[in-house]
């Protein structure tokens, strides 16, 4: 049988931990690539609670060393690593039981299996359900799709399409939609994987042609200069890249364009408004879902 085709997941082992700062979080995950046996998959976050700390944990087919984990923690002035192993389980139909579809505005998101749910008039977005990640039914996401639906209502006009942290490049899947073809439309991620993971979404929603997808942090890739000024920019990520990201996002943007941020806690917006302003936006909107804010700015 092709691995593909078994939806269960064999034995595998988490190794989490968590250290103070960027650098030092992104140089564990870096070391971490080369254990042996070498990790399926590794992750580096900041923290959403505001202790300033950041997580580092990854996937193992074969369980880890513990010599080795205990090694890198400490080069690296991380906790101890607490280790995991998961149980066989079939994720896609696990997911499936609790993913339900999501209205946002004009927008339903929803996976193929739910496919005889779509309400006539509603502007579909297929992601399946072993893509779960960024689907739209985080506050973040949704928020975004509302934001957007709301611009629409407002009489926002075509124009060039950014979606910066694209995940599964359902807010650029959502731009498609009602301007495909009208304008250039580019979902990037910095990860190679999700930006596979969009591609392949775009394709199975009969977008093919209307999305670029492309791996680049923040605006760091030929097509999205090419393309600039964006009428409108999505980024939905963290605080941190976000405020980064501001001055970027503003010389990028048109004169009068958008920007939809999210990504965000409720009191950490004011922080990345304030840090926008600077920049050169004004705050249009904002909206809170499930303690997550949406905040829409206009240059």
């Amino acid at each position: 049988m092709d691995p593909q085709d078994n939806p269960f997941t064999p034995a595998t082992w988490t190794a989490l931990t968590t250290l103070a700062g960027p650098g030092p979080a992104e140089g564990l995950g870096a070391a971490m690539e080369e254990m042996d046996p070498a990790p399926v998959g590794i992750g580096v976050f900041e923290m959403e609670d505001g202790s300033g700390l950041w997580e580092v944990g990854a996937y193992f087919t074969q369980a880890p060393s513990d010599i080795d984990l205990a090694l890198l923690a400490a080069a690296f002035g991380a906790k101890p690593f607490a280790v995991s192993e998961l149980p066989e389980t079939d994720w896609v139909a696990h997911v499936r039981r609790d993913l339900h579809p999501v209205a946002a505005g004009r927008f339903f998101v929803y996976g193929s299996h739910d496919a005889d749910k779509v309400p006539e008039g509603a502007v579909p977005l297929l992601v399946e359900a072993a893509m779960a990640f960024g689907t739209g039914h985080h506050g973040t996401t949704q928020g975004c799709l509302e934001a957007f639906d709301a611009l629409l209502a407002d009489g926002l006009a075509p124009g060039p399409v950014a979606d910066v942290g694209a995940g599964t490049a359902v807010l650029a899947m959502a731009a498609a939609r009602v301007w495909g073809g009208d304008v250039p439309i580019v979902a990037s991620d910095i990860d190679a994987v999700a930006v596979e993971v969009a591609a392949a979404n775009v394709a199975a929603n009969g977008l093919g042609g209307t999305v670029e997808c492309v791996e680049a942090a923040g605006f760091g890739h030929p097509v999205l200069g090419r393309h600039a000024p964006y009428a409108l920019i999505f980024a939905n990520i963290l605080k941190g890249p976000l405020i980064d990201l501001a001055p970027d996002m503003a010389a990028h943007c048109a004169p009068g364009g958008h920007a939809i941020l999210s990504g965000l806690l409720d009191r950490q917006a004011d922080e990345v408004r304030t840090a926008y302003e600077a920049a050169g936006f004004a705050e249009a909107a904002r909206r809170s879902l499930e303690g997550w804010t949406t905040l829409t700015l206009r240059r």
